[in-house]
């Protein structure tokens, strides 16, 4: 109880900082047809972050998801399936909260069909039925669909890119009222415990990092500043996903949570 109380009291925190700082974050409520600028407050520290995470990424996340990658394929594409059946989860309440409830029942037929049907989604049944093609939501994207501006930019340790509305959102998952459902045989609703939760985002972050080895080390290779186009590709990826695909001049490309490349549109 005490937990969820100062989650809750940090967020709302958050959220009132992003919503009233001063202009050198730009930090306020922004209109729909506002240019959102967003500073890197933080850069030194950000920096700093970044160093780490790429030592950690080096020692023992990119080996794992070398390890992973040498999997058979029916096992890598079952984790992924799962993990993104699980992300489901998150994306319903926020399709309500953006008010498309057409999406949110649409992926409520998703997510029963490939939790029973697709083995507790490791088959992804639903798009051999042909739903439509799934778009994960967050709590941070719902919060930049309701005109909160992006804040500063940060990098947190291990989790990696962010932004101060896109941290206080991602509060919403780890709240005691998370929608994280236990989507058991027994039909029961209760939340999923931190282990299983921590789990499904650790394997969902193997299962990018392996999506994306060669295109993370081409990046790295041919950035005259790592850190900046990292920061680049993230910040242009929120903004679209919170535009719903409304792209302007430049589109991050992926390869399923996929290969970051920018590209001119045509």
């Amino acid at each position: 109880m005490l937990k969820n109380l100062l989650i809750i009291i940090f967020s709302i925190f958050l959220l009132t900082y992003n919503a009233n700082a001063s202009s050198d974050g730009e930090l306020k409520l922004q209109k729909d047809d506002q240019p959102k600028e967003i500073k890197d407050c933080f850069e030194k520290l950000n920096r700093a972050t970044f160093s780490f995470n790429q030592g950690l990424d080096k020692v023992i996340i990119k080996p794992i998801a070398k390890g992973y990658r040498k999997l058979p394929d029916p096992i890598q594409r079952g984790t992924s399936n799962a993990v993104n059946n699980l992300s489901t989860l998150i994306t319903i309440p926020n399709n309500i909260l953006q008010g498309d409830v057409k999406t949110a029942i649409i992926n409520t037929g998703r997510l029963v069909i490939n939790t029973t049907v697709g083995l507790l989604g490791t088959i992804d049944v639903a798009n051999k039925m042909g739903f439509p093609k799934y778009e994960k939501e967050d709590y941070g994207q719902t919060l930049g669909a309701w005109g909160f501006g992006p804040g500063c930019y940060v990098v947190l340790p291990v989790l990696g890119p962010s932004t101060i509305r896109d941290t206080s959102g991602s509060f919403a998952n780890v709240l005691g009222g998370d929608p994280w459902y236990n989507a058991s045989v027994h039909g029961n609703n209760e939340f999923l415990s931190e282990r299983v939760y921590l789990t499904s985002k650790a394997l969902s972050g193997v299962d990018f990092r392996a999506n994306n080895l060669e295109s993370f080390d081409n990046l790295e290779t041919n950035s005259i500043d790592f850190y900046a186009s990292v920061r680049s590709l993230y910040l242009q990826d929120r903004e679209n996903k919170i535009k719903n695909n409304q792209r302007g001049n430049i589109e991050v490309l992926y390869n399923d949570e996929q290969d970051w490349e920018e590209i001119d549109n045509k």
